[in-house]
């Protein structure tokens, strides 16, 4: 009760100022351990064996989030420095050669090093890398067998769209986008008397897009993204010369061929727009040799605004162009058989075709799908793998077809509901080619192979199948079995029988080991990474599994704190944290996808942090929203989250462990959304949090997360599903934190702050918290340790050891 009493006098000290800021805070000690332990490293392999560990600070400042920083055409750009403001940053590296059990550290490394933009070259002998000095991006490299950095160009480099650089094929050189010496002052609207209003229009086309941030707005947006994304080619030898390659433009992509004669180049075209990311804008796609003299034009696309509507709806032409990675310089493409437009009926939804050098003129037909083509993986001239997929039905084919043989029908290999993880048949085993390409991994026998995640009914199995693609049978040749932990299977070299593995337990950090299947040798580690969230190492962890009141199957992931005896007696409070998800049928949401034996890892935005203050935590309980046949998931939206919610609790009270009258439910975005309307159609929880949510959907009228319906033809789905809507409603305390750079499309800012206008309006208790400088994911270490703060108190407050009165809380003033 005192914790609770000394939370509530806070937040009315702070009602009493007005407007005025709370500083940063920062979480009890417990979960201050937790969230500050250092971050173990990300782990690169190479076709050699080689691991390159790469380090990197758990979380940016608040000073790094408050440099300069332009939002423009969806690109948040640091205009002194040239490179993504939200660039995450690396500061160390270390080498694990094939063989040797320690890591060396690369020497020669910059002064507080901010790496980032990590490419291998096409031998996987060097490792190339950005680094960001304190007002220019600076490209060095890393001899991997040496462990040994040096820069190659001061630059200035330009990563304002992106990748900023590419190997060119002989691995001795690359090809870089760097400042143009012709790149004018950029405008300061603020410092500028207008002109004349800005205008946008339209000749009467449909142009139903989603509610996109960071746009261009007016003039001297479209004027500095011009001057911010434009880069000149630069050839930089590794010995550090260079030399000019190509104009200034602004290429948004560049790609050798794999012979790396010819190079693929994406420029972005004017007019800019209004309405969508600079990904929509027109481009020109052109062929050029790797001297830099133009081949062929290939491909000019107008500006994309007014699209068919529908997830499944593409711009008519060619598109998707890029090149195949079997052959020496073949472009293939994907064109749309129904005119882009999801409504029109259509045996076939897109073919394929193939494009030789000169690359003019039509191309040769490779193959129709059903669907729209998501990808294919290249084997050989005789043998490769398409794949095509359709939201509407949630389907997904695959298809192994002769690409020498234009005119052979391709067979099909899968016809699955993607949703369906109990069948998904897995990934394919890659190798890299003659020209370093990935491409299907083929055994001597023409055999290929896949490795799959392994969900099933009794549990998660990883696994290794062989297909013979002549007679399309599999052999399982592997299958996990370890008790107590988990094993994800990262790699299969059939030709080396050598398969990479990851194996984590609870309380085991995941190390890497490397295993033979045909020789059957036993795993051998090849990284000792330790647990850094010892604290958690006693707490009992259970995937449980209970019905709805339907008899749908659903899932969650129960965490009791260390020491607590179920038999005491002792009820205690939970926080119950989840996120909806729609589907298409009962079998694909009821399948069980979580494994007890995960590591268990506290990230920023976890709540198993509150597993050390004496709660019970279900995290990713399951949500599923269902609509099958002819109705959409969202049509019974609110009564199905209240029917996920109620059996989660209802499983977890049968069990004799919690409190039912004191618990929580929290949610990031689309589960922000699902908190609000949890706590206005329920009296299932005493209090709620939601983070980056939306709660008016007509903010959103064109659609959002899987709802391809616009709000004019679905209005009572709108308003049924907006919590603002029914505002009145509100009696359950509720913590509403937003970050104030939100750039999420649909969960702008202004959703909480609207939303907690209403609430407060209407007398509710709630508190709005809005993070200065956070994105939609947050990234601060002084945002994310006050978030934990302030989630802490809220639950301490509501949850311990009863729930207040609402009228004792005082929420602060909106600022």
């Amino acid at each position: 009760m005192k914790i609770r009493l000394l939370f509530l006098l806070a937040m009315a000290s702070t009602a009493a100022l007005g407007q005025s800021q709370l500083e940063y805070q920062t979480p009890p000690e417990s979960i201050m351990a937790l969230a500050d332990a250092p971050l173990p490293p990300s782990v690169w392999t190479t076709d050699h064996g080689d691991l390159v560990l790469l380090s990197r600070n758990a979380y940016k400042s608040i000073a790094e989030l408050s440099q300069p920083e332009l939002r423009l055409a969806g690109l948040r750009i640091n205009p002194k420095t040239n490179i993504g403001s939200r660039t995450t940053f690396y500061n160390d590296l270390q080498v694990i050669t094939a063989g040797e059990p320690n890591a060396r550290q690369v020497s020669g490394l910059p002064g507080e090093p901010l790496l980032a933009n990590f490419s291998l070259s096409p031998d996987q002998q060097m490792l190339a890398m950005t680094h960001t000095a304190e007002a220019a991006v600076e490209l060095w490299v890393v001899d991997l067998k040496r462990a040994e950095a040096r820069r190659v160009s001061a630059g200035p480099l330009n990563a304002n769209m992106g990748m900023p650089y590419t190997w060119f094929k002989d691995g001795q050189a690359l090809l870089v986008k760097m400042l143009p010496q012709d790149r004018k002052p950029l405008a300061d609207r603020s410092e500028n008397i207008p002109k004349g209003p800005t205008i946008s229009t339209n000749d009467g086309k449909k142009a139903q897009n989603r509610t996109y941030q960071d746009l261009i707005k007016n003039p001297d947006d479209a004027f500095n993204f011009e001057q911010l994304g434009r880069s000149a080619l630069f050839r930089v030898s590794l010995d550090g010369s260079s030399s000019p390659w190509k104009e200034a433009g602004l290429y948004r992509s560049l790609r050798f061929s794999p012979d790396g004669r010819y190079l693929l180049a994406v420029t972005v075209e004017k007019p800019f727009s209004y309405l969508v990311p600079y990904y929509r804008f027109p481009s020109k796609t052109a062929v050029f040799t790797s001297e830099g003299r133009l081949v062929s034009t290939v491909l000019e696309v107008p500006l994309i605004e007014d699209l068919p509507q529908g997830f499944m709806a593409v711009r008519q032409g060619m598109r998707d162009l890029d090149w195949r990675n079997d052959r020496p310089a073949s472009l293939v493409y994907a064109e749309a058989l129904d005119g882009g437009d999801p409504a029109v009926e259509a045996e076939y939804r897109d073919a394929v075709y193939q494009l030789e050098a000169p690359f003019k003129g039509p191309g040769t037909l490779l193959l129709k799908v059903r669907n729209r083509i998501d990808g294919i993986t290249w084997g050989n001239d005789q043998v490769a793998v398409a794949t095509d997929s359709w939201f509407n039905t949630r389907n997904t084919r695959s298809y192994l077809f002769d690409p020498s043989a234009p005119g052979k029908a391709a067979r099909l290999l899968a016809d699955r509901n993607y949703q369906d993880t109990y069948s998904d048949p897995g990934n394919w085993a890659m190798e890299r080619n003659a020209y370093g390409e990935e491409v299907l991994a083929l055994d001597r026998r023409g055999n290929a192979y896949l490795l799959g995640e392994g969900f099933s009914p009794q549990g998660q199995f990883p696994f290794v199948d062989r297909i013979d693609f002549s007679s399309q049978k599999k052999e399982r040749i592997y299958s996990s079995r370890l008790e107590g932990q988990k094993e994800t299977l990262m790699d299969y070299d059939p030709a080396e029988d050598r398969l990479l593995v990851r194996i984590e337990s609870p309380s085991d950090y995941p190390n890497y080991f490397e295993k033979s299947l045909v020789r059957r040798k036993g795993a051998v580690q090849l990284t000792f990474f330790d647990n850094p969230y010892q604290a958690l190492a006693g707490v009992h962890k259970e995937v449980i599994t209970y019905p709805r009141e339907d008899g749908l199957e659903l899932t969650g992931t129960l965490y009791l704190p260390e020491g607590y005896d179920p038999a005491s007696g002792e009820k205690l409070p939970m926080i119950l944290w989840a996120y909806p998800r729609e589907f298409k049928d009962k079998s694909s949401a009821s399948q069980n996808t979580s494994n007890p034996n995960e590591f268990t890892y506290p990230y920023w935005g976890s709540p198993v942090f509150w597993v050390t203050r004496g709660y019970a935590v279900l995290d990713d309980a399951a949500f599923p929203i269902i609509g099958e046949g002819e109705s959409e998931p969202n049509d019974s939206f609110r009564t199905q989250l209240v029917a996920n919610a109620k059996a989660a609790i209802d499983a977890v009270d049968a069990m004799g462990v919690i409190d039912r009258s004191r618990v929580g439910v929290g949610g990031h975005s689309y589960g922000a959304f699902m908190v609000a309307n949890l706590l206005s159609h329920s009296d299932l929880f005493a209090a709620g949090i939601a983070r980056s949510g939306a709660y008016n959907r007509t903010l959103t009228p064109f659609g959002f997360q899987s709802e391809e319906r616009n709000y004019w033809e679905a209005p009572e789905v709108y308003y049924t599903m907006s919590p603002f809507m029914h505002a009145d409603k509100m009696k359950t305390p509720l913590l509403l934190i937003h970050g104030e750079a939100d750039n999420n499309s649909g969960t702008y800012p202004m959703q909480s702050e609207r939303y907690f206008n209403a609430l407060k309006g209407l007398g509710a208790t709630v508190r709005l918290v809005m993070l200065p400088q956070e994105s939609h994911g947050y990234r601060a270490r002084e945002s994310i340790l006050h978030m934990l703060w302030e989630q802490d108190q809220w639950l301490e407050a509501y949850l311990k050891p009863t729930a207040p009165q609402p009228e004792l809380a005082q929420p602060l003033e909106d600022r």
